[in-house]
């Protein structure tokens, strides 16, 4: 039974959620609110044209009404005090249909500033040519705000402003607003004159299906029109890089006083860390973390979790609104992002050992450095399958990968270099026959010293990958917070065996690579038999390789 199982009910009740955002802070007056904001006009107009399901008026909750009146505040003048946002709840919380309200409010409420009264409170007025987007990376997952717009127009709001209706398209003012659902293609969002975009569930926007593509132009879109975009997401799945992810670590960098806060307003609330997912824990810890959201039933939830058929990871990420990483996961971001050093840097000159993990037409190719003086890890070089149609037909470009190897020679004291020999046999004995003499450490085996073959030994690999391991919880290893190593190190896989601890993908036909996390191993493998067994040798002269 684990520490956080053992809890007694009155420690449960002290494990209090994390709450994220400005909505949450409190002084002595209660609930700490925008002294300049739109959102109390913006309330009184939903509930005067817009219906709530079931019938009557639209009624923000409590929790709902404070992130609309930060999200709408303004500074002295006029000007909004975010430019960007991100809404995370757990499933069920209600983010569509409170997002469908906000692209309503954007299209034809008062959503833009006009003014002030006299008692110094602001005018809303509306966008004389809105443009609103609901974006995402299928169409079921715009389909879960648009389907919900029909239901909240009334009579009034529709004749008020001459609404034509759609499944995709919404028109108003006589066609001069318009809101849309647009999905998958970044191409077809390129250059929009959008004055408001909603990100839906951006835990899914991955590299796959061009969700970073998607995201990049939306942003440039909202910075060349002076605009805004919010993005709605649950709990990400940590490595996956998916964009909720980078806007996680955007946000953190922010707060740790490490970027410059343009205006990003984050609004979540997770449950504690050391929740146990017990039945009597979730009865106390559930509806804590739902807020507002009284319409999510406790006992349903508690039964879904209990259910084996989920594992208790995606649980969490669910329903307590957790970061959290696969249970299989060899490390989740609290070990790896530690190790991290933003800003090192291979300088000319430095002594490295390198590690190699090659693919040919699925697998990715990437090279790895650890500089031995510090044991900083840096990502050289990397091939990785293009998603989608440019992948199709897809092969290594292998003239590439070499004129890399031979760079670092060029660049760095290359004092030991592990490259794993499936695939890649013939280049490997070039490599050797090129620089194997004047390595300090070699590799065991008949390629050169050079050659580490990972098919041959699960006993040596296991006990390499134990010593990395092992490295990354004790601090002993860095690296220089390269996104694309952090991926494939959260990717891998926990592989036991009869001799310990070894990696994988998650499996054989997934998508999500860990090979830079191999060959990571094996520059790591290539430091620790330098330090261990290593010989002095002479500075290689004279010898260059140009392309």
């Amino acid at each position: 039974m684990s520490a956080a199982e053992k809890l007694t009910a009155e420690d449960i009740e002290a494990l209090e959620p994390t709450c994220i955002g400005p909505t949450w802070k409190r002084d002595e007056n209660g609930w700490h609110l925008p002294a300049k904001t739109l959102g109390w006009e913006i309330a009184g107009w939903c509930t005067k044209y817009l219906a709530a399901e079931g019938g009557g008026p639209w009624k923000f909750t409590m929790e709902q009404l404070r992130f609309v009146l930060w999200w709408y505040a303004l500074d002295d003048q006029g000007q909004f005090a975010y430019r960007t946002g991100v809404l995370q709840r757990m499933k069920g919380w209600g983010k569509d249909p409170l997002l469908a309200v906000l692209c309503l409010v954007e299209l034809v409420g008062p959503s833009r500033f006009g003014g002030w009264k006299k008692d110094g409170s602001p005018i809303g007025r509306s966008h004389p040519a809105a443009w609103v987007q609901v974006t995402a990376v299928n169409q079921s997952q715009t389909s879960n705000t648009m389907s919900l717009i029909p239901s909240l127009m009334t009579e009034l709001l529709i004749n008020t402003y001459d609404i034509k209706p759609g499944a995709e398209l919404i028109r108003a003012k006589g066609g001069r607003c318009r809101l849309e659902a647009v999905t998958s293609s970044y191409r077809a969002l390129e250059g929009k004159r959008t004055t408001f975009t909603l990100l839906n569930e951006t835990h899914h926007w991955v590299s796959g299906n061009n969700g970073h593509k998607m995201f990049e132009t939306i942003d440039g879109n909202a910075t060349k029109m002076n605009s805004r975009y919010l993005a709605i997401t649950n709990a990400y799945l940590p490595g996956e890089d998916s964009v909720a992810e980078r806007m996680r670590e955007s946000y953190n960098a922010i707060v740790e006083g490490k970027a410059v806060d343009i205006g990003f307003l984050y609004d979540s609330l997770e449950a504690h860390p050391l929740t146990p997912l017990t039945p009597e824990a979730l009865e106390i810890v559930l509806p804590k973390v739902r807020g507002d959201a009284v319409w999510l039933n406790v006992r349903a939830i508690i039964q879904s979790v209990q259910s084996t058929t989920i594992a208790p990871s995606r649980s969490r990420r669910m329903y307590l609104n957790q970061i959290v990483a696969e249970e299989d996961a060899l490390y989740g971001p609290e070990q790896w992002d530690p190790i991290a050093e933003p800003g090192a840097m291979l300088r000319p000159g430095d002594e490295i050992t390198l590690g190699f993990d090659g693919g040919k037409t699925d697998d990715a190719t990437a090279l790895v450095a650890i500089r031995v003086s510090d044991a900083t890890a840096f990502l050289l070089h990397i091939e990785e399958k293009p998603d989608g149609p440019q992948g199709e037909g897809w092969q290594v470009n292998q003239d590439r990968v070499n004129s890399a190897v031979h760079e670092a020679f060029r660049l760095y004291d290359v004092k030991g270099f592990y490259a794993d020999v499936a695939l890649w046999e013939s280049w490997i004995t070039e490599w050797a026959e090129t620089y194997g003499e004047g390595l300090a450490v070699k590799a065991e085996g008949r390629y050169g010293g050079i050659g580490w073959d990972m098919r041959q030994s699960l006993q040596r690999v296991t006990r390499a990958h134990e010593r990395l391991m092992q490295a990354v919880f004790d601090r002993k290893v860095h690296h220089d917070g390269d996104l694309t190593l952090r991926r494939h190190a959260l990717n891998a896989r926990r592989r036991s065996n009869n001799y310990g601890l070894s990696f994988g993908k998650e499996s054989r036909e997934s998508p999500r690579k860990v090979d830079a996390y191999a060959a990571l191993m094996l520059a790591h493998e290539a430091l620790h038999d330098l330090k261990t067994r290593g010989k002095k040798t002479r500075k290689r002269t004279g010898r260059g390789y140009f392309l």
